[in-house]
């Protein structure tokens, strides 16, 4: 068999995701102007706390060739909804801290994106049963609020906090 059409090589051990993707993901974050992934892979240790757990980079916007413009790139983060005005503020701190991290200014500023982060559902542990007798006692609890949608949200409430006692 020549070289062109032998079969591949396999390689008999546990590949970790991250090396079996390898550079499939490269295209689409060069699109939104990320050079490689360090700063998506890497941003729970770049960012200062808290936004390594509310905010994450959306997209780089270098600055054009032909314009004068200030050094460094733009940062556009997505963060969970109420923390938007507190990321603006702290803009500077987490340019700096990104540029502290490549050893070099790769952020000249920071801004918020359009698009909220949607964040992780904990692993969330599947609801137990309820005894019938439980649920009437919540469903009676509640029984006497006349808004519907505060009634319905109680009495999640209720089902939440009895599924989570022990008996």
């Amino acid at each position: 068999m020549s070289k062109k059409t032998a079969p591949p090589k396999r390689k008999n051990r546990t590949v970790q995701l991250g090396d079996m993707i390898g550079t499939a993901l490269d295209p689409a974050l060069r699109r939104r102007g990320f050079a490689s992934r360090d700063l998506i892979a890497h941003w729970q240790t770049i960012a200062p706390t808290p936004w390594d757990k509310v905010a994450m980079p959306d997209k780089l916007v270098w600055p054009r060739r032909d314009r004068p413009a200030p050094e460094g790139a733009v940062l556009h983060l997505r963060c969970i909804e109420g923390h938007g005005l507190a990321l603006t503020h702290e803009g500077p701190a987490i340019a700096a801290s990104v540029n502290r991290y490549f050893g070099y200014l790769i952020v000249g500023s920071v801004r918020l994106s359009p698009l909220p982060l949607v964040p992780e559902k904990a692993s969330a542990k599947p609801a137990r049963h309820l005894p019938q007798e439980t649920i009437a006692s919540i469903k009676a609890a509640t029984g006497t609020i006349e808004d519907a949608g505060l009634r319905l949200a109680l009495e999640n409430l209720g089902r939440g906090l009895m599924g989570r006692r022990r008996n």
